[in-house]
């Protein structure tokens, strides 16, 4: 990036807005997994627009969707009938698993989530909500309300209650050291006192894997003995699948799928990947649910012709290629992969994750002591190697995140587990 586009993006862009590197950049390009900044160097991707270029980058199928409606119309708003909209919510339906469902369609996922609120509080008539700790919601004002990770919460305010519940991260808190059938026990013996000392909430939203909060999980199983306990009170379960969603687990389609031994949930939230990087994201709900609200309502840019046909051909596209499968069999070698070079490093805690969504937490070495430093130092090395992941974590956030397109190969899985194992031995 030329240090002219970076003294302008400080003159008029908001200070919080952070870049990742020392010498920010900007990417020109790209195609399948692979990108090119303005400087003409090639990288391997394996952030993908955080988790958002699902399929490929420049993948021909939704590029000629878009196209193609572009030429028609691009935006009509919810005030008119529009056929992309309803073929793609036709599928979503068919595939989310709620009976009778209905869909309403975003620009974001942080939208998704803040209409997944609004839903569920007006169902239940109550503004308290349970949330996880170190979870990432967006950065809406009700989102960060339930936001359980300090780095991404600027404010205390909010329109919610949120109480807070363990299970979200296996290896860190009070329960730690139980084994997973223990770990699951003692959680669920939480929330059975935690709703014991307040009036009945409306939800407990949750990320079946948490992705800004380094990519940690609880044992399988966990939220179905959560539901168990919900169901009982008629609290409603919303799932955050904005980065779990549409197979990236590998294991499963949705990420709830590894704890749905009781049903599905009563709301489901997506985003990112169904659009490959158009603006789309959305709400499932059972239509008792998603029609409570007793008040007009329409979206000016939620679902428009032109993301809804791009959310179809890549959705096609991904189902017609079992990328689902190909994220269970490449992410399977890379996360072995990884957990072989981790045993040699002294500042890899633990590797973790499942299908193409893996996290490597850092500590200092012979300590749970969280390194932040050699996180960013790790991004910067993989950089320099043509390596592009992520980070994230608690406030500290020392976890690198690999989530690369859903296509990706063999051949490059082993091309990136190389370069970040250099990235990694240079800390």
């Amino acid at each position: 990036m030329t240090p002219d586009l970076f003294g302008r993006h400080r003159a008029v862009l908001p200070d919080w807005l952070a870049l990742y590197y020392e010498d920010p950049l900007e990417i020109t390009h790209g195609e399948g997994r692979h990108v090119w900044d303005a400087a003409g160097n090639k990288y391997l991707d394996f952030f993908g627009g955080i988790l958002t270029t699902m399929t490929a980058h420049a993948l021909p199928e939704v590029a000629k969707a878009v196209g193609e409606q572009a030429g028609r119309i691009l935006h009509s708003s919810t005030l008119y009938l529009n056929r992309p909209m309803v073929e793609l919510a036709e599928r979503v339906a068919c595939l989310s698993g709620i009976p009778d469902a209905r869909v309403f369609f975003t620009t974001s996922g942080t939208e998704a989530n803040d209409t997944a609120l609004l839903l569920a509080t007006a169902y239940r008539r109550s503004n308290t909500i349970l949330a996880m700790r170190n979870s990432y919601h967006g950065r809406s004002f009700s989102a960060v309300g339930v936001t359980g990770n300090r780095g991404w919460s600027p404010t205390s305010l909010s329109p919610l209650q949120t109480l807070y519940v363990h299970g979200g991260v296996r290896t860190r808190g009070p329960y730690a050291h139980l084994d997973d059938r223990e770990f699951t026990d003692a959680c669920v013996d939480d929330l059975k006192d935690l709703l014991g000392h307040t009036r009945a909430p409306a939800a407990l939203i949750a990320e079946p894997v948490q992705g800004v909060g380094g990519f940690t999980s609880p044992p399988d199983g966990l939220y179905a003995a959560f539901r168990e306990v919900l169901h009982e009170r008629d609290i409603l379960w919303i799932a955050d699948e904005v980065q779990t969603g549409w197979g990236r687990t590998g294991e499963h389609f949705w990420g709830w799928q590894a704890h749905g031994q009781n049903g599905p949930p009563d709301i489901v939230t997506f985003a990112k990947g169904i659009g490959n990087g158009m603006s789309v994201g959305g709400v499932v709900a059972r239509a008792e649910i998603m029609n409570c609200l007793d008040a007009n309502s329409i979206s000016t840019f939620g679902g428009t012709q032109v993301t809804m046909a791009a959310g179809l051909a890549n959705l096609a596209y991904l189902l017609e290629h079992d990328l689902q499968g190909n994220a269970r069999r490449v992410g399977g070698l890379l996360l072995e992969r990884l957990r072989a070079v981790a045993a040699r490093v002294p500042h890899v805690r633990e590797v973790r994750g499942r299908g193409l969504m893996i996290g490597v937490e850092l500590t200092r070495p012979g300590s749970d002591e969280a390194a932040p430093e050699a996180a960013s130092a790790v991004l910067e090395e993989a950089r320099a190697g043509g390596l592009l992941i992520g980070k994230g974590g608690g406030h500290d956030t020392s976890a690198l995140r690999i989530a690369p397109p859903m296509s990706l190969t063999v051949a490059e899985a082993e091309e990136g587990a190389a370069i970040l194992e250099r990235a990694l031995r240079s800390v």
